[in-house]
């Protein structure tokens, strides 16, 4: 399994927004980055991110699975353009705030930290685990 952080801004889309899809879930589009793209085509069904509300808020506040591979976006008329299919899983407990996880020394690699601007990015398994605890939700 892989760990991913999904990012939106809570205006365009939100994590209430998220878990109202249930588990049909939605799709993450609207992607138009290709780095971003290509961490999607990266990850496979199951694995697991974290749902970040980026602008006012900056921080993680749920947990979401991928129940889709990558395929292409359907609100997209360029076919390089693909995206993935996620559902909400849980609400952390606590929000982990981006200020929290800049003070975290051993998050300071993390892409969040390094490549705020990516809308998808990869989590490691170490990150994922700090994450998780500092949110008060089990790994």
């Amino acid at each position: 399994m892989a760990y991913w952080l999904f990012k939106s801004e809570p205006s365009t889309w939100s994590w209430q927004d998220q878990v109202a899809k249930g588990d049909a879930g939605e799709e993450w589009d609207g992607v138009r980055n290709y780095q971003a793209r290509n961490f999607m085509r990266q990850m496979a069904v199951g694995d697991r991110g974290f749902f970040y509300h980026s602008q006012t808020e900056k921080s993680v506040v749920g947990i979401v699975e991928v129940i889709a591979e990558a395929h292409p976006d359907s609100k997209a008329d360029d076919p390089r353009w693909e995206c993935v299919d996620i559902k909400a899983m849980m609400p952390v407990k606590t929000p982990v705030t981006l200020d929290r996880i800049k003070s975290e020394p051993r998050l300071s690699e993390m892409a969040l930290v390094r490549s705020a601007r990516l809308s998808v990015q990869p989590v490691t398994e170490e990150e994922w685990r700090i994450v998780c605890e500092m949110a008060g939700v089990d790994p």
